[in-house]
């Protein structure tokens, strides 16, 4: 028998027992449908996360101030005016693996112009710190160098800011005031969307640092010099590790601390907390990547069952094809490619249901979906694969099967 010919036998088989064969393939569906889901949402999440990722900028770390003691009570993290503009430069200066360190002071404040206004965060920087997020502007110019050493009245508006502001025109060369100063706006910067924390990074307007200081968020009296944070850019390729204790010890020592007093700042390396959540999203991957394992199993022991129900119900058919000539091989054959048609139908059926599904989820999460051809074409080869691993032992049932026996069969 040839191999067409074959074939051809095996559909008109499956045809034969239409529900039967729908049922048997009802396992694989889910089965590859899972594994479509599981690429295309899976993908669609990490790549969720690096977006994010990628917006705060890489090998990052995040100094605040520290925890401040006053009559024996600790009132935590954030109370200590401990950094300061001056503990920036110095990271700058004297830690090799540093690229950028920005001292950063944020106020949140009521953005008016003309008749609208807005209320957002004002964040005052100097240019260290669009290096270090790797933020640049849509539209319009950075600060100058003389108009942050000057506290010049200008300001970049983050989009949100903009568009509640000016709607369609350009804010370009606007006037706006804050606490009822007036700045122009030089730039809009670009785009960043939510942060892994679901904030929205682009409702923030960016100022000249000792402006924010003096003219918005007022000078702090005790540390006219103090800052809110400092964002430090490790340069590509040092250790961050090391980079981190390089400016921990000097922090310590610019801040005369002892060796048996806590640090009066925090630290924090924004690329670990990164990992992390690169690290769920490729767990969360992996859990789906084992239910659609489990799926395609029980659907290949479902083609293995119904298989051997096929043997013992065409067992006669079987010993007349051997009794006028067919090989066993022949016999073989014919289930095998039954139960790998079975399987491939199966797949594609589940790929297109997988492919579905996939889409309602990334509508609902608001993810991105990601399907590789690659991956679909390997769910329908690999679900023909489970078809014939699990087809192989009722197939060579029914090929060793003694003509003379199967024919005497009721």
């Amino acid at each position: 028998m040839s191999l067409m010919e074959a074939f051809r036998s095996a559909l008109e088989a499956l045809r034969a027992h239409k529900l039967r064969s729908a049922l048997t393939m009802l396992g694989i569906v889910i089965g590859v449908a899972a594994v479509i889901a599981m690429i295309a949402v899976g993908g669609g999440a990490r790549e969720q996360v690096a977006a994010q990722i990628r917006t705060l900028g890489a090998n990052l770390i995040m100094l605040t101030p520290g925890n401040i003691t006053a009559g024996g009570v600790r009132l935590g993290a954030g109370q200590a005016s401990s950094l300061t503009s001056d503990d920036a430069g110095a990271i700058l200066a004297d830690v090799p693996a540093v690229q950028a360190a920005a001292p950063i002071i944020r106020s949140n404040q009521q953005v008016v112009a003309g008749a609208n206004n807005w209320a957002t965060q004002i964040v005052g920087v100097d240019l260290g710190w669009f290096e270090a997020r790797e933020w640049d502007v849509a539209q319009g110019r950075l600060f100058t160098p003389e108009e942050v050493s000057r506290g010049a009245l200008v300001v970049i508006l983050g989009e949100t800011v903009a568009t509640n502001l000016f709607g369609e025109q350009s804010p370009l060369g606007q006037q706006v005031r804050i606490k009822n100063v007036p700045f122009e706006v030089v730039g809009v910067a670009a785009r960043k969307g939510q942060s892994a924390l679901g904030q929205d990074q682009d409702d923030t307007a960016f100022a000249p640092l000792p402006t924010v200081r003096q003219r918005v968020a007022g000078a702090n009296r005790a540390n006219a010099r103090s800052v809110g944070s400092i964002m430090v850019k490790v340069r590509e390729g040092e250790d961050m590790a090391n980079a981190l204790e390089d400016v921990r010890a000097l922090l310590r020592q610019r801040h005369r601390l002892q060796p048996d007093q806590d640090d009066d700042f925090g630290i924090r390396n924004l690329a670990e907390m990164a990992a992390v959540r690169e690290a769920s999203a490729s767990t969360l991957a992996s859990l789906l990547a084992a239910v659609a394992a489990l799926s395609l199993a029980v659907g290949g022991i479902g083609i293995m069952n119904i298989m051997l129900v096929s043997v013992t119900e065409r067992t006669r058919e079987i010993g007349l094809r051997l009794a006028v000539g067919a090989r066993p091989r022949d016999v073989l054959r014919q289930f095998l490619i039954e139960a790998a048609t079975l399987s491939a139908i199966g797949g594609a059926i589940g790929v297109a249901l997988g492919l579905g599904a996939a889409q309602i989820v990334a509508l609902k999460a608001g993810w991105p979906l990601l399907v590789e051809p690659a991956g679909v074409a390997l769910s329908v080869i690999f679900s023909a694969f489970v078809g014939v691993f699990f087809g192989w032992y009722p197939a060579r049932r029914a090929a060793n099967l003694d003509p003379v026996e199967a024919l005497r069969a009721t």
